[in-house]
């Protein structure tokens, strides 16, 4: 610690730091320590032990990074010297190791082997960090192999883990910066060598087949080219074997916990093979036949705060279950219970308007941090209100006399922003407020029976709409549009068509002419230039002329997901198909079967008459009438698209105390019916017609 306090307070003379060093290595100083913990003395090991921990966290906490990364060469010989004598499993080793790694990984520059003496640079060669990158990656396959071998078996350890990927960046960044190509090409089959002499041939200027100095600086490329590419391709292999294996467990059940950094290891050798031509192709044709286990470890294992953007971008490696989980946690963590909680009161028929004021100009971070409903003039608290309201709001919101939205002709439950909406001097704060109210929906996965039309949905994800993305929306003008560029070419010149490039806009009752490209009064439309004109004519009709809804849109989606990377991450990583079933749920008839396989029992019993009635009363019952009752009964009229299984409880039917005089209730927080003890079958379905009657199954609950 003395030494340390005497390291010149100039921190940029890298010289005089180094002459420092030079005087404290000379004295054998850490020959010394490791000696002392070698001692067979208990005394001596805690001493060296405990002045070899304190020297190396003070190295990395308490200097400055420019100072720090001076003792690189200093712990690499640490390192060295207690593998040699201790071994490769002395946690004072790995202390020392993990401590090197993460300087190296933080340290700006590296000595790549030539002659260059630059003080600025870190002396230590590339080539130093072989063998521990080799003996980590040795260890995570050692681990690998063991996590399948047997459920009570552990597999690679964080800190092994976080080690590798440590000692990986600068290799990554030798082979990303190397002298050859900066995309070296992946062999195929494994044949290394021969790809690295024709690539020494192409890069070498002389003979066809020059003789390699030693020392050269391509020589040095090619080893850090070679040795990523074998612990890579090692690495892989194993990990593919482990997978293979793992598929079976999974059908069987046969979970344990040593599967947790299998989606770590995956996204390090996925960077890693992004620096080889070929090597994502290679990586994923790897993977192909796995999916069942990678959904398995994403759903179990992926945590928030990671980038899996890596995987996400292979929509067909995963399933829907998959990409559902990877987007939601982008989303905030839902807070049920927080003192800052917002708290809305709004009245039913003032529904719109009321929760406009309550969300439209909030801090999001009061938003975010949790959602308390509550209907004026109500008993009813608690979540399954909340459910309620996010459904009645949904629907008004996209309501077409609301005025927002139009509904697709081909699909009314498709929606797209309205381009006549801007009539209304608050239409742009009520499409923030939308995008507030949809994010706020899919973060408390509520679904809500609504979908986007295609064309909306692929400009939230930042990509460009074509022809064949307006069917639903505009299924008269796809068709028009189709003709145009379907007809034979010598007739559209003959001006057959009758075009220019303008188009007619209906403003408040009176025709507007808009050009679609400067000069478009002059320009005729013909068979070279007909694909142009209808490419800007869906641009206009459907991008230009809701630019500023969707912006306002995105806006409010943005201020709850918090970042607009995130939103663009959301839609791009997710099909429509996708996004239909995460916001709208189920679209299949609801299962009597499957509602009774999930629904348990208070006070009855399932052979109780009550109950064979009432399952016999739901059989009848038409698919409207069913999803009214489900809402009364939990204020969600769309189930997941996993069914009743998809649900975060199981339902219950409880007895209720009421005379058969009584209406059923409910407690939707808790997924409970109660019902009275019915003294026969029509007298309950008498009853239950009433509830599923829409201005009844609505709010009728009591909690």
């Amino acid at each position: 610690m003395e030494f340390l306090s005497m390291i010149p307070e100039n921190q940029i003379n890298h010289a005089a730091v180094k002459d420092h060093l030079h005087i404290f290595t000379s004295s054998c100083v850490l020959e010394a320590l490791v000696m002392l913990y070698m001692s067979s003395d208990k005394r001596n090991k805690d001493c060296a032990k405990e002045s070899i921990q304190e020297f190396i966290t003070s190295i990395r906490f308490m200097l400055p990074q420019p100072v720090s990364s001076q003792f690189v060469p200093l712990v690499l010989e640490l390192c060295k010297m207690l593998q040699s004598a201790a071994g490769y499993d002395d946690s004072l080793y790995k202390l020392c190791r993990g401590s090197l790694g993460v300087m190296v990984k933080n340290a700006k520059n590296y000595h790549s082997g030539d002659d260059d003496d630059d003080d600025n640079k870190v002396i230590i060669s590339l080539q130093d960090m072989f063998p521990f990158a080799a003996e980590l990656a040795n260890k995570l396959s050692r681990g690998l192999v063991s996590s399948v071998e047997s459920p009570s078996n552990f597999g690679p350890l964080r800190g092994d883990v976080n080690d590798f990927m440590a000692f990986m960046k600068p290799l990554k960044t030798a082979v990303k910066y190397q002298v050859v190509s900066p995309r070296p090409m992946l062999p195929s089959n494994s044949k290394f060598t021969d790809a690295i002499n024709k690539a020494a041939v192409k890069y070498q200027v002389g003979s066809p087949r020059p003789i390699l100095p030693p020392n050269s600086k391509f020589t040095d490329a090619i080893n850090k080219i070679k040795f990523l590419y074998v612990l890579f391709d090692g690495l892989l292999t194993t990990l593919v074997a482990c997978l293979k294996k793992m598929e079976v467990l999974v059908i069987e059940k046969k979970e344990n916990g040593g599967w947790d950094q299998y989606l770590v290891i995956l996204k390090e050798l996925h960077d890693i093979s992004k620096l080889y031509r070929g090597g994502e192709e290679y990586f994923w044709t790897n993977l192909k036949d796995f999916k069942r286990s990678l959904c398995h470890l994403i759903v179990r294992y992926a945590i928030r705060d990671e980038d899996y953007g890596w995987i996400l971008q292979q929509k067909d490696a995963i399933n829907f279950e998959s990409r559902r989980h990877l987007v939601m946690l982008l989303f905030p963590v839902v807070m049920d219970e927080n003192d800052d909680i917002h708290e809305m009161l709004i009245n039913r028929t003032q529904l719109l308007a009321e929760s406009f004021v309550y969300i439209a100009h909030e801090d999001p971070d009061r938003l975010r941090s949790g959602l308390f409903m509550e209907f004026k003039d109500e008993e009813a608290t608690g979540p399954g209100v909340l459910r309620e309201w996010f459904f009645l709001l949904s629907q008004e919101i996209f309501n077409p006399k609301t005025g927002l939205f139009v509904a697709c002709p081909n699909d009314p439950r498709r929606f797209f922003p309205n381009p006549a909406s801007r009539a209304d001097p608050l239409d742009l704060e009520y499409f923030n407020f939308a995008g507030r109210v949809i994010a706020l929906a899919l973060m408390n996965r509520v679904p809500v029976g609504i979908v986007f039309d295609r064309s909306f949905f692929l400009q939230l994800a930042g990509k460009n709409v074509s022809l064949e993305d307006i069917k639903d929306v505009d299924p008269f003008l796809y068709s028009s549009c189709r003709k145009i560029l379907d007809m034979d070419p010598l007739a559209v010149d003959e001006d057959a068509l009758g075009l220019t490039f303008v188009w007619n806009v209906d403003k408040l009752g009176a025709m507007d002419v808009v050009e679609l490209c400067p000069g478009g009064k002059n320009m005729i439309v013909n068979s070279k230039n007909r694909k142009t004109y209808v490419d800007l004519l869906i641009h206009h009709c459907f991008v230009v002329s809701v630019a500023e809804q969707i912006s306002h849109f995105a806006r409010g989606f943005t201020d709850i997901v918090g970042g607009e990377n995130i939103l663009k991450m959301f839609f791009s990583s997710l099909t429509l198909e996708d996004f239909d079933k995460m916001l709208h749920g189920s679209e299949t008839d609801i299962s009597v079967v499957d509602w009774k396989a999930h629904t348990d029992y208070e006070g009855y019993s399932p052979t109780d008459p009550q109950i064979y009635w009432f399952w016999k009363i739901v059989e009848e019952m038409t698919g409207e009438q069913r999803k009214v009752l489900l809402f009364f009964w939990i204020s969600m009229k769309y189930l997941p698209v996993e069914g009743f299984g998809g649900l975060t409880s199981r339902l219950y039917i409880y007895k209720s105390k009421e005379s058969f005089d009584h209406l059923p209730s409910s407690h939707t927080c808790f997924y409970q019916i109660c019902l009275p003890a019915y003294p026969s079958m029509d007298v309950m379905k008498n009853r239950l017609n009433v509830i599923t009657q829409h201005h009844v199954g609505c709010s009728f609950g009591t909690s």
